[in-house]
């Protein structure tokens, strides 16, 4: 069971709460063993949109694999809005000094950086407090024109919906992109959106399309990208020629092939791997690599700028 923390500030806005929160709730509905709960300084919180919330008052206790939020409030400065007390502020530091996940939406980023993790690290928020969380914050590195960040176990939003991308991308790392594809299609959302986030999930980044075929075939790939695909195969799923698959993945997501779409997707889940205590080679072999050479290729090959991609004449044909 991974539980799923909120921390309900005054004046919290209801979609920067709703939108992750019905991302896990989706997420159990489909099987991962989700548990939400919501805690506040008060047993009441007036939302600012005025609906009435209520909320624990009893801090609970966390495991490595669960995970704290943090959504914004209404507020014209980060200064002059509510603060999260000492009791809050220490329980986030604690959670995640023991290993765990914090994050936060729009002007949740503040109550992180009371808590000192975002210092040293990328972090974002919504674009009207962005001047300010940076001086707040002078040793946070507050990245502008994104909708997510993710750095060493601590993920912020730029605020309102983008509560919803920051959701998905945490589904895909946890459970691969296929289950964050399908909450996503549950929810009518699609994972469409594009970050402009290098650290963000290539499902998202990649998904900002309209092309159906497209979407077919990043929907097999993504829910297979461990097995060999060779590109008849996925032409044939998508009804069109290898020639013309290629073309249209090509034009819809900004350059790539299906080969190395489904290569970004072996290598961010390898990465993740990696970063909990899995070996180079044992990551390799868990995302479908035959051996350790050809992801540390990938992993020391710069990303390629859009329309660097090799034309669909030169695509490689197994896909």
């Amino acid at each position: 069971m991974s539980l799923v923390v909120f921390v309900l500030l005054p004046g919290v806005h209801l979609l920067d709460l709703a939108g992750p929160a019905q991302v896990f709730s989706t997420a159990a509905d489909f099987g991962q063993p989700y548990r939400i709960e919501y805690v506040a300084e008060h047993e009441r919180v007036l939302s600012a949109q005025g609906l009435p919330l209520i909320a624990r008052t009893r801090w609970p206790g966390m495991s490595e694999g669960d995970l704290a939020v943090v959504p914004g409030w209404r507020t014209r400065t980060l200064g002059g809005g509510p603060a999260l007390g000492d009791a809050g502020t220490e329980w986030l530091r604690g959670h995640h000094a023991a290993g765990g996940t914090v994050a936060s939406v729009c002007a949740g980023a503040e109550a992180l950086g009371r808590a000192g993790l975002l210092d040293g690290r990328r972090c974002t928020t919504h674009h009207d407090h962005q001047d300010e969380l940076a001086a707040r914050h002078p040793r946070a590195l507050v990245v502008r024109d994104v909708l997510f960040t993710v750095d060493e176990r601590v993920v912020t939003s730029a605020g309102i919906a983008s509560g919803i991308d920051l959701a998905l991308h945490l589904l895909a790392v946890r459970h691969g992109p296929a289950f964050a594809a399908q909450v996503a299609r549950d929810m009518v959302v699609y994972a469409r959106r594009n970050g402009h986030e290098p650290q963000s999930s290539a499902m998202l980044r990649h998904r900002s399309h309209l092309d159906d075929a497209v979407h077919r075939v990043q929907d097999l790939i993504d829910a297979r990208f461990t097995e060999p695909l060779p590109l008849a195969h996925l032409a044939a799923g998508a009804g069109v020629s290898a020639r013309t698959l290629t073309r249209l993945f090509h034009r819809a997501t900004g350059g790539l092939t299906p080969l190395r779409y489904q290569q970004t997707l072996r290598v961010e889940r390898a990465e993740h791997l990696i970063d909990h205590g899995a070996t180079v080679e044992s990551a390799a072999r868990q995302v479908g690599f035959e051996d350790a050479r050809m992801l540390r290729r990938l992993r020391t090959r710069p990303p390629r700028a859009t329309g660097d991609e090799p034309s669909p004449r030169r695509a490689d044909p197994d896909g």
